[in-house]
């Protein structure tokens, strides 16, 4: 079974100390990388690359930067790979990112699939490029084949894997793995893993980015809301199970969004 983790990278000394500890509890079981969040138009970017360099540099697990097309001009994005190809980063995750509110000028990429096809026209296939996945449908697709379709076109502009948006029905995403199939998809999906630990952050982040919790998960989370340490067994047992319903159907390889922490998404890894 692989592993991988992503972090956000941290702003202030006291999170860039919690996060060095997080990696290094996190590699104890040899996980496959390590990615890093990057935002949109120079709001986390600087502190992307510093977070990318410290882990090639200190930690024995490779890193993976993200990468948002939106608010991004080619020579930037050329200026900042250069860098990561120096110090021997070859592997991406691509994403378009999401575009920021009375935003005019998105830059020189409007989709992912724009940022894959260019990666790979400027440096051949030195970076593996990974991309993301909605395996219920990305909230601002207008129906799902359309959805789909997007998804295809980012494989044949050159992704080599994709990372599913978190979940917790494993019927949707074994529905999505035998739709692109039926494209004639065949790049490895990754399912995203998003540890339950806080009701008020998870529900925020599902209705963001359309993640469906389905209710009897909710009304249990509901009920537990107050109760930190029920609701953190009650959470830890909701996704061990839903990854080994994954496992036992073939699924070898989970991406895990860690938030910064290491042990919710340590205690999952260990389970399986």
């Amino acid at each position: 079974m692989k592993t991988s983790f992503e972090f956000f990278p941290p702003r202030t000394e006291k999170g860039k100390q919690t996060l060095h500890q997080v990696r290094q509890e996190l590699s104890s079981i040899n996980p496959e990388y390590f990615s890093v969040t990057f935002g949109a138009l120079g709001t986390t970017q600087e502190a992307t690359l510093e977070t990318v360099l410290d882990i090639q540099k200190n930690d024995t697990v490779v890193a993976a930067p993200h990468l948002s097309c939106i608010g991004s001009k080619k020579e930037i994005i050329i200026e900042l790979l250069d860098q990561y190809k120096a110090v021997n980063i070859n592997r991406l995750v691509a994403l378009r990112g999401d575009i920021p509110s009375g935003v005019r000028d998105i830059g020189d990429f409007h989709y992912a699939n724009e940022l894959v096809e260019f990666v790979k026209s400027q440096y051949n296939n030195h970076f593996h490029i990974e991309v993301a996945a909605y395996p219920e449908v990305h909230p601002e697709s207008k129906n799902r084949q359309t959805d789909l379709q997007h998804f295809a076109d980012k494989v044949k502009a050159g992704a080599d894997g994709a990372i599913t948006q978190y979940f917790y029905d494993a019927e949707a995403y074994f529905k999505f793995v035998d739709e692109i199939e039926k494209l004639g998809v065949s790049i490895p999906i990754i399912p995203g893993i998003m540890p339950i630990t806080n009701y008020t952050q998870l529900v925020r982040f599902s209705n963001m980015c359309g993640a469906k919790i389905p209710n009897w998960i909710l009304k249990k989370l509901e009920l537990y809301q107050d109760d930190l340490d029920s609701l953190s067994t009650f959470g830890l047992e909701v996704v061990t199970n839903l990854c080994q319903t994954l496992k036992e159907q073939g699924v070898n390889n989970f991406h895990f969004y860690s938030m910064n922490r290491s042990q919710p998404s340590l205690e999952i890894a260990k389970h399986l």
